[in-house]
């Protein structure tokens, strides 16, 4: 007996489609999968949380025993002054742009806040020397820090928020009292 081939006793047919090939996902879609798993995850979380709690007593909590607002105090009141004339003038404009608020484009805006050279005309109190001295020292503080800057109104309107330009006359007050000014 000769065998001219040997086929198995069971024929399989040959796969008519192919595995398609691993995609790859973008950072955003895999970030959503987690967050859809963690969804999940801290969903039965608190199922089991309500099922193993359920049978503790607990009393109602009234939330005016828990929730406190702050006291209205007041404006913040006005730090010890430096003892130099310019200093003390820079820093209650400081004070000044912290309590009445900033503004930029003019001196002082309709509701009464106040640029930085519209702050130190207001504490300067009609001394034009004092104020012209007081600038100067914030002017230099400023190109200390940002470089070639050319004025203190240029620098003030340049700001869409007084959180720098607060800064800044805070640091020319230090400035102006290491100057003994």
């Amino acid at each position: 007996m000769s065998h001219t081939s040997l086929s198995p006793a069971i024929d399989h047919p040959a796969p008519t489609t192919q595995a398609a090939p691993p995609v790859e996902l973008t950072l955003e879609e895999r970030l959503a999968l987690v967050n859809a798993a963690m969804t999940a995850r801290l969903d039965e979380a608190a199922v089991a949380y309500e099922v193993n709690t359920a049978h503790i007593a607990t009393e109602p909590v009234d939330l005016a025993d828990v929730v406190t607002g702050p006291v209205d105090t007041g404006p913040a009141p006005l730090p010890e002054l430096y003892p130099t004339p310019v200093a003390a003038v820079l820093q209650r404009a400081h004070h000044r742009l912290l309590t009445g608020g900033w503004c930029k484009d003019v001196l002082v805006d309709e509701d009464g806040a106040r640029c930085m050279l519209g702050a130190i005309r207001i504490e300067a109190r009609g001394d034009s020397g004092l104020e012209a001295s007081a600038a100067a020292v914030l002017l230099d503080a400023i190109r200390r820090k940002f470089g070639d800057v050319d004025s203190v109104p240029g620098f003030n309107d340049a700001w869409g928020n007084g959180r720098v330009p607060m800064r800044m006359l805070d640091q020319a007050a230090g400035l102006a009292d290491a100057r003994g000014l």
